[in-house]
């Protein structure tokens, strides 16, 4: 931890967030294999960016346990400190600003309609003044495609193309760490400290616990289509809601 106050505004960056264990309020377990893990502080990150015309500097790069990109520290010419999502080329020293005229470079946050075609963002606003919400994990970023009528249309790492709000801001240039994906846990410990209990094989299971279940020594799974502890098809069901109003500034769906 490098800063845990902003002196002059007496507002702390981090944050302790009490574990659930993956339980409801009930206590009933609602998402399987969470549990147990290595204490954390939630950094306060900034997804607004709305300190608008002020540059800032980029103090550090740090690891954040509860996100896989890397975040940087910056500070203001105020003095004010913030945590925001770091890029690929970003390193302590350098000068970035959120502005609607902010010279195109990588870290810089601008408006939409103003991203050359072609480039990569990242932290993209799906409504403007929200906050970024699009390609925030590590090694993500989204193409620019067009702008059109009041729309920007964006490429998603899936192959979706959709349109956004020209007017909302994003970030110029791709999350940082994109190794992430390459990284091997190497042993089950490992799995424990990060909060990720063991997984039971359907196929180890009796035939009252899972559709897998049963047979003598190593069976097949005995059903034609893949199925959940619970006896739902998981392989190839569409999931989205078809009446989902959003639908519309879908133009390509994904693979």
């Amino acid at each position: 931890m490098t800063f845990c106050l902003n002196k002059n505004m007496g507002i702390s960056l981090f944050k302790k967030i009490q574990k659930s264990a993956g339980r409801n309020s009930r206590g009933v377990i609602t998402v399987r294999h969470q549990g147990g893990g290595h204490k954390q502080l939630y950094r306060m990150v900034d997804f607004k960016q709305d300190k608008f015309d002020i540059p800032c500097r980029i103090e550090g790069i740090e690891y954040d346990p509860y996100r896989t990109g890397r975040i940087a520290l910056v500070v203001y010419k105020d003095g004010e400190r913030r945590y925001i999502l770091a890029s690929r080329e970003m390193k302590a020293g350098d000068q970035i600003i959120t502005s609607a005229n902010a010279p195109l470079k990588q870290g810089n946050r601008t408006q939409l309609k103003r991203i050359p075609v072609g480039s990569f963002v990242y932290s993209v606003e799906l409504f403007p003044g929200k906050g970024g919400q699009l390609a925030r994990s590590a090694g993500l970023g989204v193409q620019v495609l067009a702008n059109e009528e009041g729309y920007t249309h964006l490429k998603m790492p899936s192959g979706e193309i959709r349109k956004v709000y020209w007017d909302g801001y994003a970030t110029l240039g791709q999350v940082s760490h994109e190794g992430h994906n390459l990284e091997i846990i190497g042993k089950a410990g490992r799995s424990r400290w990060l909060g990720i209990r063991p997984t039971v094989r359907g196929t180890a299971m009796n035939p009252c616990d899972h559709p897998y279940g049963g047979g003598e020594g190593k069976q097949p799974r005995g059903t034609r289509r893949p199925k959940t502890l619970w006896g739902k098809i998981t392989g190839g069901h569409k999931t989205r809601d078809k009446k989902r109003a959003s639908s519309r500034l879908i133009i390509k769906r994904r693979k």
